[in-house]
């Protein structure tokens, strides 16, 4: 990361969420500011909101919350391993998620699955049973 910011310098909000991978374009970055999915300090940014280190997200996305600190500024998007120390996550956020995690697995795989369509053979047995119905 080349292009790393020291603590005094501001960055937008929607280019660092871009940078922490957060989200996969600076474009749905802005549509969550936009939208409220992102807190800043407990209230509502603009997409051009400035911030710095030391700061308390809250980010939404999906069914996911995110509560994180800024640790380092970036505008400068790099691997995954170097994105997450731009932030530190907090373990009460990481608990929760973990949880929503385990519940959703849980709820797919207690869910019926169907094979698809019906085949040709079974539409046959479909309408011959409907037929039998009514006489």
């Amino acid at each position: 990361m080349a292009e790393i910011k020291t603590e005094d310098s501001a960055l937008r909000i929607d280019k660092w969420l871009w940078a922490a991978r957060f989200f996969k374009t600076r474009a749905l970055a802005a549509h969550a500011v936009a939208d409220g999915k992102v807190k800043l300090n407990g209230g509502r940014v603009k997409v051009a909101r400035a911030i710095q280190v030391g700061d308390a997200l809250s980010i939404h996305s999906g069914p996911y919350e995110y509560l994180v600190r800024v640790l380092v500024l970036s505008a400068r998007r790099g691997p995954a391993p170097q994105a997450a120390l731009l932030y530190e996550e907090t373990v009460s956020s990481k608990q929760a998620r973990q949880a929503l995690a385990n519940q959703l697995s849980a709820v797919a795989r207690s869910a019926t699955h169907t094979e698809g369509r019906p085949t040709k053979k079974e539409r046959r047995q479909v309408i011959q049973f409907k037929k039998s119905r009514t006489e």
